[in-house]
């Protein structure tokens, strides 16, 4: 078969797709129809992955796709697909771990070239129109890959074959399991505090990415062994971070990365999921310091996300790009002149606290940031800056805003319920539990025969849903009965977990897979073992079975998750990196933390300790005084008395005996 000679994007839901569907280019999406076009007309593959803020795509597409030039080429000697990588992160991963294995480096957009089946056998990334930076012209590489395509077809066959099955032994391979022990996560926070830039935070050099995954793999290190080292690193990274241009101090929320050492130039797109993370380690942070700029920072991020990514319905966007009227950072960017006009004979303290930098090789305005003087006096005097930063605000709402990629991403939204729940808890702010639960209701209530989709814009949806979106929901699900006691999230946690083991659990029921059994349009079926900006779907699913087995006490799903998590570990000792998710999830399954209050629900003495300690490796079930049913479980088959108050603290099957002082728990739940 063969699908019309035009550019059939039109219909996509995804915003990045759409940004791409008045280019000349014949695009298609990932489809059967389009690989099956592919080999009836014997022709390769170009595929181009991207996301819609991404800066790199925005430039080559305006060089490269929208010129008739160019597209010609394209249309003539390839079949052309585009690949929205946030939709479809199972082809994604695939197609980057090949570029990979070519001894190329990754990033997007990313550009392969396929045989007729799908089989990769060259790419890279941004290619320029015109040879350039040091790389070859995008029309020559278009016309000396048909030419190798035509002369050496074999040639080039084998090579595809072999290098996917590279990939399918790195991606969706097996190992022996691994015995799960405690020097594992030790070894690889050691490793990772190696490498930490001790003056700057964050890892050595640049660019510099925030990296939740490695950061939390040093706080449990602290949580568990004591290694204030690299509890210290954490917090640095955060303060860096957080006083850096990486950081909006207008309206709240971090950038993807910086693109130097300092965290000062952000490459300015905003992700949910840096955010969502970014929340929970500074609660973590918060509870462990006193530090106000950490609930601060939490509070100016909440109150934008709620602001600015909120679709209909209650969920989250996925991101906010970095370009506007085609300059990147032009909405966040300041001159000197636009601060003084927007706040008058107030800009003279505005400049007290915060600095306008334009760095070497810049061409934008200045970059607003705080010295660490500042950060620390902003902190102290914060509500004399509040009405500054609304000025700023009301003055930048005037300019033309970036693009907002509105589509409605499962797991990016589970990380975002639940870090708005857990620190929901920790601050006494039920509203922003309340809008965890919007957020959860929607995205729960968009199933099609009891499955979640993976994505929604509108009335579309993308079924079926990944794994990642399963463990992600989980894990939400469980911290939204931990603040609420409402008892049907956690059957909904187990709900997800079941839909799981139906469609994603492997052969022998010792994994998951990223891609569904019943999706037919994946070369590979890979299992999400490796982290990017965010954990490992298969981190996120030892993560959630360990606090769901914790929660209900079933010794079926206890033994099922640590034969799951010796063999994800099994499989990440052979990996170069990426594998920091699956250790943390790993060791949460080692010594699992559980705490069981009994409490008054109309004068509390308990619960607020818990709530305003939170640990990673614990879960909580509060239970009223009096309460006859439904309740947990302790280890060894106890069942809590409820006549009174008490916490009973219990690591794996051991208990501490019941706590009926409130100093006395939070000694106990704090790390001194």
């Amino acid at each position: 078969m063969t699908l019309p000679a035009k550019n059939l994007l039109a219909e996509e839901a995804s915003p990045y797709l759409q940004q791409h569907s008045g280019n000349p280019v014949h695009w298609r999406a990932w489809s059967p129809a389009s690989l099956a076009e592919a080999k009836a007309l014997e022709r390769p593959i170009l595929l181009s992955v991207g996301y819609a803020a991404c800066h790199w795509c925005h430039v080559m597409a305006h060089e490269s796709f929208e010129n008739d030039d160019v597209a010609a080429v394209m249309n003539r000697m390839f079949v052309n697909i585009k690949v929205d990588r946030e939709e479809r992160p199972d082809i994604d991963q695939i197609y980057m771990a090949a570029l990979s294995a070519m001894g190329e480096q990754g990033g997007w957009p990313l550009t392969m070239f396929l045989t007729p089946d799908g089989k990769p056998f060259w790419g890279g990334t941004y290619f320029p129109r015109e040879a350039r930076y040091g790389r070859a012209g995008f029309v020559q590489v278009l016309e000396a890959v048909d030419k190798a395509w035509r002369e050496k077809k074999e040639s080039v066959n084998q090579s595809a074959d072999g290098l996917t099955t590279h990939v399918e032994a790195r991606l969706a391979g097996s190992h022996a399991k691994a015995v799960l022990d405690r020097d594992t996560l030790a070894t690889l926070a050691n490793s990772i505090d190696d490498m930490i830039d001790r003056d700057l935070g964050g890892l050595r050099g640049a660019p510099k990415f925030p990296n939740a995954p490695f950061m939390q793999t040093l706080w449990l290190s602290w949580l568990r062994d004591g290694a204030t080292a690299h509890r210290d690193a954490v917090l640095l990274s955060l303060e860096k971070m957080l006083a850096g241009g990486i950081y909006d101090h207008v309206s709240g929320g971090l950038s993807r990365y910086s693109t130097d050492a300092e965290w000062l130039v952000p490459h300015f797109e905003k992700m949910l999921y840096d955010n969502a993370q970014l929340i929970r380690l500074c609660n973590w942070a918060f509870a462990a310091t006193g530090n106000e700029l950490f609930r601060i920072r939490i509070e100016e991020t909440t109150d934008w996300l709620l602001r600015e990514m909120r679709v209909d319905g209650g969920a989250f966007a996925a991101s906010l790009d970095a370009d506007s009227e085609g300059e990147e950072g032009l909405f966040y960017t300041w001159s000197r002149d636009e601060i003084e006009t927007a706040l008058g004979d107030e800009s003279a303290l505005f400049f007290q606290y915060f600095t306008l930098s334009g760095p070497h090789g810049w061409e934008g305005k200045p970059i607003i940031h705080q010295t660490e003087a500042q950060q620390t006096q902003s902190v102290a005097n914060r509500d004399r800056l509040i009405p500054l930063r609304e000025k700023l605000l009301a003055a930048r709402e005037q300019r033309v805003r970036p693009g907002r990629d509105g589509k409605i991403l499962t797991d990016w939204n589970g990380l975002v319920i639940a870090a708005l729940t857990e620190a929901g808890r920790a601050v006494k702010r039920i509203d922003w539990i309340e809008a965890a639960e919007q957020a959860f209701a929607a995205i729960a209530g968009a199933g099609r025969d009891d499955r979640l989709p993976h994505s929604m814009l509108g009335a579309r949806k993308l079924f079926p849903a990944l794994s990642s979106d399963y463990a992600a929901m989980a894990n939400a699900a469980i911290s939204l009965f931990e603040a609420t006691g409402t008892s049907s999230y956690a059957e909904q946690a187990g709900q997800f977990i079941a839909q799981l083991d139906q469609w994603h659990s492997d052969e022998n029921n010792t994994g998951y897979y990223l891609t569904a059994s019943d999706s037919s349009d994946v070369p590979i079926r890979i299992r999400g073992d490796v982290d990017e900006a965010i954990p490992s779907a298969s981190g996120q699913i030892i993560e959630a079975m360990v606090r769901l087995s914790s929660l209900s006490g079933d010794l079926e799903l206890q033994e099922k998750t640590w034969k799951v998590a010796e063999h994800a570990a099994g499989r990440a000792a052979h990996q170069a990196y990426g594998q920091a998710g699956i250790v943390n999830a790993c060791a949460l399954a080692l010594e699992p933390l559980k705490l069981v209050l009994v409490d008054s629900p109309e004068n509390p003495g308990l619960v607020p300790v818990a709530n305003r300690n939170p640990d990673p490796r614990r879960i909580d079930t509060i239970v009223p005084v009096g309460a006859a049913t439904n309740l947990p479980m302790l280890p060894g088959g106890v069942l809590p008395p409820t006549t009174k108050p008490g916490a009973w603290l219990c690591t794996g099957q051991v208990c501490l005996p019941v706590i009926t002082d409130a100093e006395e728990l939070e000694r106990r739940l704090r790390r001194g």
